[in-house]
């Protein structure tokens, strides 16, 4: 039996009523090739335990993150998260709490934003940071749209650094909200130069550190050729745990940050959901998307939590909101300040130059296999490699011995054909000696 509740008069009467004529009908702006012609390769009816028997067999095909040597980053990264944070994060009163409309019955959810922002903004080197929002590709949209509005101008500049994901999305909130975006060509060296785009309508230039080629650079320079021009500079951060290691953001002169948490307390999880960070200047404070929890006094003296600032439609009218992001990932935001705090400041430091050296001692051994040339003067725990035939063949061979090499730039940017030998490739905490050697060995093999 079928868990479907109408009947065929049913699906008539409703397709008569919205004007159509079949179910086909109400898909017809999915591309064709996109659509199943026939029902799923399955079994009409199973047991529970058949169920758990065939996805198990499915899965099985896939090769999971934790099973090989596993090299691929590219703004989502794997690391080890402490057994307490998934632990406290499924406790009941976490677990299902909801939006803190009620102040003075969410005081600890209230509570642990007002922390996840402080966090925020210590780790960015800015004054103020909000209660999250959805993921760090929206976040930069929502930063674009932030710049818009605090200089009235209605262009951005994205660096060729900005990873092709986030520059997308800034694309299709531009193609929808009306603003202009103005994107730089790959740089997978990190040598652009993007201060000759700024001009008098430029609202702001987005830049990423480390960029999406894994280049760390000193945006100081263009922090204050922006200023003077009267826009913003946006900075990126896909790696937040690059944050113990370099110089943040606040310190080279960016007014707002917008970031990808995932790294802290979230696991990859085949893609998400993943936690998107938001910082800036305090005197931009009231353009902030989202919300920030504030602390206060209640009337008998007592420390206590409240929505301070509510920017977003579901709190006020729609024409007044400076977003319609409406919600701010905080369970995840709860896992990231769990992290964090089990950490310490000396923990991520220690963490960070983890990373780093992980990824210096992969490099330099990679670097050593003929034909094989790193990209980067300085990067954290990512780094592109030019390899001496096309990346994406590199991969798949490599994968059939075992390794997740990286990531193939060709597969975020399949138009340039000169970026086509460029391999991208991560090193985490997690990354292993043995991994090295077995990466080493299958690419010397692939490539010979």
């Amino acid at each position: 039996m079928r868990y479907l509740p109408l009947t065929d008069p049913d699906r008539r009467e409703m397709l008569a009523a919205i004007g159509v004529d079949s179910i086909d009908a109400l898909f017809a702006d999915v591309p064709r090739a996109a659509r199943l012609d026939g029902p799923v390769d399955l079994p009409r009816a199973m047991g529970e335990i058949e169920v758990e028997r065939a996805i198990s067999g499915m899965a099985s095909r896939n090769v999971a993150a934790g099973s090989v040597p596993f090299f691929i980053g590219g703004g989502a990264y794997r690391h080890h998260i402490p057994a307490a944070v998934d632990h406290l994060i499924q406790r009941g009163e976490f677990l299902t709490s909801y939006t803190p409309y009620q102040p003075e019955l969410a005081q600890g959810t209230l509570q642990y934003l007002f922390e996840f922002q402080t966090q925020v903004a210590l780790l960015t080197g800015m004054e103020v940071a909000n209660a999250s929002l959805y993921d760090g590709a929206t976040a930069c949209a929502e930063a674009v749209m932030m710049a818009n509005r605090v200089t009235r101008r209605r262009k951005a500049v994205l660096s060729g650094a900005v990873h092709p994901h986030y520059r997308e999305v800034c694309e299709t909130y531009a193609r929808f909200v009306g603003f202009e975006v103005a994107a730089l060509d790959p740089a997978p060296g990190g040598d652009e130069d993007p201060t000759g785009l700024v001009g008098r309508d430029t609202s702001c230039v987005v830049v990423q550190n480390p960029g999406f080629f894994g280049e760390i650079r000193d945006y100081s320079h263009l922090a204050r050729h922006c200023h003077a021009a009267g826009a913003l500079l946006v900075v990126v951060v896909t790696e937040v745990l690059s944050l113990g290691a370099i110089v943040p953001p606040g310190e080279m002169g960016a007014d707002i940050v917008a970031a990808e948490g995932q790294s802290l307390g979230n696991a990859l999880n085949f893609g998400g959901p993943h936690l998107g960070l938001f910082a800036s200047r305090d005197k931009f404070v009231r353009q902030m998307p989202g919300r920030l929890a504030g602390q206060t006094v209640d009337a008998d003296g007592r420390r206590g939590w409240v929505l301070t600032l509510s920017t977003r439609e579901q709190h006020i009218r729609r024409e007044k909101a400076t977003s319609n992001i409406c919600t701010n990932s905080g369970l995840c935001a709860l896992a990231f300040t769990i992290h964090l705090a089990l950490l310490g400041e000396t923990g991520l430091t220690r963490l960070a130059r983890l990373n780093h050296a992980a990824a210096i001692a992969l490099a330099e051994r990679l670097e050593r296999i003929p034909d094989v040339r790193v990209l980067n003067q300085a990067f954290f725990n990512e780094f592109a490699l030019r390899l001496p035939r096309p990346a994406a063949a590199v991969v798949d061979a490599l994968a059939e011995r075992g390794v997740l090499a990286g990531i193939p730039v060709s597969r975020l940017y399949p138009s340039w054909t000169e970026l086509a030998g460029i391999l991208l490739v991560a090193a985490t905490e997690m990354t292993t000696t043995e991994d090295m050697d077995r990466f080493d060995r299958a690419l010397r093999e692939a490539l010979s």
